[in-house]
C-alpha cells in the first residue's frame, strides 16, 4: 500500500495539518503536507489548538518558510510499526493536542434502534436477533425521516410511550437534547497506525467510523477529520450509567490522519455529504467486514450539535474535537449464528472517505495498548526546546 493511500483524494487540492513525532526534541509538532513531504508548520502556530484560534489558519500555513521537512512515505512506515523502534521513531500522532475530546451519540435513526436493542438486551448479544424482530414491526424505518426535537418528534415519543417502546437512546435521538459526552482526556487519543483498545472482558463490541470536526474556543469549525469511537455495545447495554467505561479507555479514540482545513474548495457542505467506509480485516480468521455511514442520514445538523457541545455553558478555551456519530452498527455473525460481530485481537480496522483521506489502526487489548504518551509535560518540553513557550503556548 502507497504512502499516499492514507490522503485525500483530492490531496493536491486540500490543506492538511497533523502532529508528528519529533524525534530530535522528543515531542510533538505541527506539520502540514506539501506533496508527499511533511513540512513543520510551527512557524504559524506552536499547536493546532492556536492554529485554529487565527483568524484565517489557511493563510498562516501558507507563508510557512524555511522548515524541517520529513518524508511522508518513510514517516507512513514508522507509523505503521508497532513495538520496538516506534516511540523513537518519527511517526504520525492524532492531529489535535490541547482540545477537548467530545463525542455525540444516537446522530442517526438506524444506530439508535441499535442503542435500543442494546438497552433491551441489557448487554447480552445473544438476545439481540430477537429484540431486533420484536421491536422492527413498531419502529421500523419509520424514524428517518423524524427531525429531532419537532412537533413530530414529540408525536412519535408520545405514540412510543403509550406503546411502551420509550428509551433514553430515543429521547436523545429524536429529542429536543443531543447526546454529547467526553471520549477522550486531552492527548489521549491516538492516530493514525496506532493500536486501538478494546476491554478484554468485552464480548460484544465494534468499530465506529465518524466524521470527527475541529472547533475553536469561539465554536467556529475550521476543519474536519475521521474518526473511530470505539464501542462497547454489552458494556454500555447493562447500564447507560456504564457509558464512560463503554467509551474511555487506553486507546479508545483514534483520530486522523490529517485534519483537513475549511477553505473555498471544502467547507462544512462537503462533511454534511461525506460518504465513509469502514473495513475490518481479521488477523488471524480472514474474517472481512465492510461497513458503510453516510452524513446524509444524520438526524441533527453538524453546526448545531457544535451548538449543543460549546456554548456558555461548556466552554473549552482551547477548542474541541468533536465526533459526529455514526450510522454504522453490525449486526452480521462472525463466529456463532445469532452472536453479532465483535472485534479480535489482530483486528486492521480501516476508515476511509474521498474527502478526508484514511485512518487505520489495528486492535489490541486495553492493557496491551500503546496509548500515546505526550502528555503535557512532553508538549511544554518540546515548545520550550522550540523557543515557543514565550508566543503563548
Amino acid at each position: 500500500m502507497s504512502a499516499t493511500s492514507l490522503l485525500p483524494a483530492d490531496a493536491a487540492d486540500a490543506v492538511l495539518v497533523g502532529r508528528l513525532f519529533d524525534s530530535e526534541t522528543g515531542g510533538p509538532v505541527l506539520v502540514t503536507l506539501h506533496e508527499e513531504t511533511l513540512v513543520e508548520a510551527t512557524g504559524a502556530a506552536p499547536t493546532l489548538s492556536q492554529l485554529l484560534e487565527l483568524p484565517d489558519p489557511v493563510a498562516a500555513l501558507s507563508r510557512v518558510s524555511d522548515a524541517r521537512t520529513w518524508d511522508l512515505a518513510a514517516v507512513v512506515e514508522a507509523s505503521r510499526r508497532n513495538g520496538e523502534g516506534r516511540e523513537t521513531a518519527p511517526v504520525l500522532l492524532a492531529p489535535c493536542d490541547l482540545q477537548a475530546v467530545k463525542a455525540c451519540g444516537v446522530t442517526f435513526a438506524r444506530s439508535m434502534i441499535e442503542r435500543v436493542i442494546e438497552e433491551r438486551a441489557k448487554g447480552d448479544l445473544s438476545l439481540a436477533a430477537s429484540i431486533r424482530g420484536e421491536i422492527a414491526e413498531v419502529i421500523g424505518g419509520a424514524l428517518t425521516d423524524v427531525v429531532a426535537g419537532s412537533e413530530k418528534a414529540a408525536e412519535v415519543k408520545r405514540i412510543l410511550q403509550e406503546r411502551g417502546y420509550w428509551s433514553q437512546y430515543l429521547e436523545v435521538g429524536i429529542g429536543p437534547d443531543a447526546e454529547v459526552f467526553t471520549k477522550a482526556p486531552v492527548l489521549a487519543s491516538v492516530g493514525w497506525g496506532s493500536e486501538i483498545g478494546i476491554l478484554p472482558s468485552s464480548e460484544w463490541n465494534n468499530p465506529e467510523p465518524e466524521v470527527v470536526l475541529a472547533v475553536n474556543s469561539r465554536g467556529e469549525i475550521r476543519g474536519a477529520t475521521l474518526g473511530n469511537d470505539v464501542n462497547l455495545r454489552d458494556v454500555e447495554g447493562r447500564s447507560a450509567l456504564l457509558l464512560g467505561k463503554a467509551k474511555d479507555n487506553n486507546a479508545s479514540s483514534a483520530i486522523g490522519p490529517f485534519v483537513r482545513l475549511f477553505d473555498d474548495r471544502f467547507t462544512l457542505n462537503d462533511v454534511r455529504a461525506a460518504e465513509l467506509t469502514l473495513t475490518v480485516e481479521g488477523a488471524e480468521d480472514g474474517y472481512r467486514l465492510d461497513g458503510h455511514s453516510s452524513m446524509r442520514e444524520i438526524s441533527r445538523d453538524p453546526a448545531d450539535l457544535v451548538s449543543q457541545a460549546l456554548g456558555r455553558h461548556h466552554q473549552y478555551p482551547d477548542g474541541m474535537m468533536l465526533y459526529l456519530g455514526t450510522l454504522f452498527a453490525p449486526v452480521e455473525d462472525r463466529d456463532a449464528p445469532g452472536k453479532g460481530f465483535t472485534h479480535k485481537v489482530g483486528d486492521r480496522v480501516s476508515i476511509a472517505s474521498p474527502r478526508l483521506g484514511r485512518l487505520e489502526n489495528t486492535v489490541v487489548h486495553t492493557d496491551k495498548a500503546q496509548p500515546w504518551r505526550s502528555g503535557i509535560t512532553e508538549l511544554m518540553r518540546y515548545l520550550a526546546g522550540r523557543g515557543l513557550l514565550g508566543r503563548g503556548a
